[in-house]
């Protein structure tokens, strides 16, 4: 099968057999069909996770906003819109961690990035007369794109406050959507202050990129097919930032089995969340510093709680190690990695997590690979230098 053909069956979300030329290397995994007798058709089994239980009685939406039901709620409304996300393996990374890795590829959603499941949610959550008047949302990049393109499927238009020195890829991922630019500087003070003038001039309401309950379910449904695709799972890495992302696996994953261990990945450059778990407070950095563009926002007032109480530990890592990640996703995954979201298989194969006694017992570990709008002239000048 030619190579083009190949990656389309990707990208549209369809599973491939590992005998296949190009995945020699790799594996893409999903649940395997069986025969069932009745009626004499294929069926995909619901697979379980690690220790199967029930449902985790501490995790409520009165106490996080969001629960496991809000989550399958977003499940069934973006189903016709998302990609069902391959999983990936490796045996040459299983080596390197001494661990079985499983990446779970949202670099192949639409827009790129996890992002879209979240904004697909929030904008088919709104009623006639909020789509109506458009959407606004101020974003470096991914959830930025990610809004363009599910208000575009609902052809209501999306307003999107960009700071000017926001990656050109990301950029042109939201023109490419038909969404509507506005630049501001490169200060949350100045994307809020610029996102309430167009709230005003226009009407349109906003789609906090992560503050918000309905992104946050989103996010969560990565978690609900992760554990269905791939059995036993007792570990999953997740890139943190403003925690929209952790938050929602976290809410799943520990409704489904509350022994999950569920890690953060951050740059050093851009700690605020470890600072913040250590603290047991939310800690704001002043400027940050780091290749992982992604992931320089601070934890929102409905994420801290879910990063708080449901978090096992943030793992923090240097910007080489990030970069020295997205080559790895690239020459053995042959998978297209921005910095952002290869930063969890920086985390494991870091001193960190393989010298930390406490982890030893995580063999079955789920790596979600956030996003794949990467800009290749940055990723270059950090190897390289300009």
């Amino acid at each position: 099968m030619p190579h083009l053909l190949i990656w389309c069956h990707i990208l549209r979300g369809h599973f491939l057999s590992a005998s296949t030329t190009l995945l020699t290397w790799s594996k893409i995994l999903s649940p395997r069909r069986e025969l069932d007798t009745k009626t004499n058709k294929f069926q995909t089994p619901r697979i379980k996770t690690g220790n199967w239980m029930e449902p985790n009685s501490e995790i409520t939406k009165e106490k996080y906003g969001v629960d496991i039901s809000s989550i399958r709620e977003a499940q069934g409304r973006i189903d016709p819109y998302i990609h069902k996300t391959p999983v990936f393996t490796s045996g040459s990374l299983n080596d390197m961690s001494r661990r079985k890795l499983f990446f779970k590829c949202e670099c192949f959603q639409k827009g790129g990035a996890f992002k879209f499941r979240g904004a697909c949610n929030a904008i088919f959550s709104l009623n006639k007369d909020q789509a109506d008047k458009g959407v606004v949302t101020h974003s470096s990049g991914n959830h930025a794109a990610a809004l363009a393109l599910a208000a575009d499927l609902r052809d209501i238009p999306a307003y999107v406050v960009i700071p000017n020195n926001a990656p050109n890829c990301k950029i042109q991922n939201v023109i490419r959507y038909s969404g509507q630019i506005i630049y501001s500087q490169p200060t949350l003070q100045s994307r809020e202050t610029t996102t309430a003038r167009i709230m005003q001039e226009t009407g349109a309401f906003l789609i906090h990129p992560y503050n918000d309950v309905r992104i946050i379910s989103g996010q969560g449904t990565i978690a609900l097919e992760l554990l269905e695709q791939v059995q036993e799972i007792d570990t999953i890495i997740v890139p943190i930032s403003g925690g929209g992302l952790i938050s929602g696996v976290a809410l799943a994953a520990k409704s489904i089995n509350p022994s999950i261990r569920i890690l953060a990945a951050e740059p050093c450059g851009a700690n605020d969340a470890a600072l913040s778990k250590a603290a047991g407070e939310i800690v704001k950095l002043p400027e940050t510093n780091t290749i992982a563009d992604g992931l320089r926002a601070s934890l929102g007032s409905l994420t801290w709680p879910v990063v708080r109480d449901l978090v096992d530990a943030v793992i923090t890592v240097e910007d080489q190690e990030i970069v020295e990640a997205t080559k790895l996703c690239y020459e053995v995954l042959k998978v297209v990695v921005e910095p952002s979201g290869a930063i969890g298989l920086a985390a494991v194969l870091s001193d960190t997590f393989q010298n930390n006694p406490a982890w030893k017992d995580s063999n079955r570990i789920g790596i979600v690979l956030s996003g794949g709008n990467l800009d290749l002239g940055a990723l270059w000048d950090s190897i390289c230098g300009p």
